[in-house]
């Protein structure tokens, strides 16, 4: 299924912001074609984030262009450079991810785009804005997490800032570039006009917490005070969290604690008839059935609890998800295979339309594989 089908676009974006919100575009069915420079390419073909490589590349790489197409072009090269306008004349949406300042310099800022077509719709993604002191600071997701308070949710209490295991705001922040491309695209059918996306990785991993952050505005600036006892949301009662159990973990989510005391067969709890101590003495509940879920296997108590509707989990890794029937049927897996006949496995576009996946088994393509074949098909000189 091709909802963008007959949509170019033109992605000068590296690493993943900015090329994760491009996939998703051709997930659901634009062109894209990646403008990456000679010889090096984009960035993120050699950010490696483990010890596995794909035709010499990362896989983050692979994982997050696959389904493009690949046009090696010097920017700074003047028959270069002629040759990009030109495709910009042709495309419906040009992106990119560099620093406020770097396209204006490189002649390709939104004024001097909107000149060459009028109708295009511009998107771009900065660390934190283009303006304000921090504007020049690189965007990374790492940093980004530190300083929008993220690293103050996870882990308990007395425990150091601790930051999530992916790239958070790089997805968070292209799939908020996505919509708003999405949006503009949209007025573009009916006004004919095009339109200037922006998107801060600070804005968007701030709006990623809004629910924290609205009680933080809201409280008399109270700071999220995580649980000194398996914390998972420092606004949420007892018994909110994930537990240790005799063969593994269990998470418990909002319950009441009085059924949950009859249900583990657990008196202690059953003292705490007052609901507003199961936030004031979340800790000391907590404690309590951390000790009582020790005394029992993870299959054991979601038996138990499931049959009463409690809302529970089993906490899994990987190779654990990947035998659930549950996970299997889903069909998350995507093959692809890329041009040099290496099939590579990923995860697919996690939308339905109709019931209908957006599957394309095209995978990332080698710098430069498609510059001559473009060049051709759009009469490039």
């Amino acid at each position: 299924m091709r909802l963008l089908e007959d949509i170019l676009v033109l992605d000068f974006s590296q690493f993943l912001s900015g090329p994760s919100a491009s996939l998703r575009l051709a997930d659901m069915g634009a062109r894209v074609i990646k403008i990456e420079k000679p010889a090096t390419g984009d960035i993120c073909r050699y950010l490696y984030v483990s010890d596995t490589k794909i035709e010499g590349e990362s896989t983050i790489f692979h994982a997050i262009n696959r389904n493009k197409e690949s046009y090696a072009a010097d920017i700074k090269n003047e028959t270069d450079f002629s040759k990009i306008k030109q495709l910009i004349k042709k495309a419906d949406v040009m992106m990119h991810n560099f620093r406020p300042g770097v396209m204006q310099r490189l002649g390709l800022h939104y004024e001097a785009v909107k000149e060459i077509n009028p109708n295009i719709v511009y998107a771009e993604i900065s660390g934190y804005g283009d303006a304000g002191p921090w504007k020049n600071l690189p965007g990374q997701d790492l940093l980004l997490q530190s300083v929008s308070g993220l690293t103050w949710l996870s882990n308990n209490k007395n425990t150091d800032p601790t930051p999530m295991g992916v790239a958070v705001v790089d997805i968070v922040a292209g799939a908020h570039l996505t919509q708003g491309i999405l949006a503009a695209l949209y007025q573009r059918t009916i006004t004919n006009e095009g339109a200037l996306v922006q998107v801060s990785m600070l804005e968007s991993i701030l709006d990623f917490q809004f629910e924290v952050l609205t009680c933080f505005y809201n409280d008399g600036g109270q700071l999220p005070a995580r649980s000194a006892v398996n914390n998972a949301n420092a606004y949420i009662a007892a018994p909110y969290g994930i537990y240790k159990t005799d063969d593994g973990f269990l998470a418990l989510s909002m319950t009441d604690i009085l059924q949950l005391g009859k249900l583990l067969q657990c008196d202690a709890l059953l003292h705490y008839t007052d609901a507003s101590q199961w936030y004031n003495k979340r800790d000391e509940i907590k404690s309590i059935i951390a000790e009582r879920l020790m005394d029992g296997s993870t299959d054991t108590w979601l038996n138990i609890l499931r049959t009463k509707d409690v809302w529970c989990a089993k906490v899994l890794d990987y190779e654990l998800l990947m035998q659930e029937e549950g996970y299997q049927c889903l069909q998350m897996e995507l093959e692809v295979k890329t041009s040099a006949g290496l099939t590579v496995k990923t995860t697919r576009c996690p939308i339905r339309v109709d019931g209908k996946l957006l599957t394309s088994h095209k995978g990332a393509p080698l710098l430069g594989e498609d510059t001559f074949a473009i060049d051709k098909e759009f009469c490039i000189r």
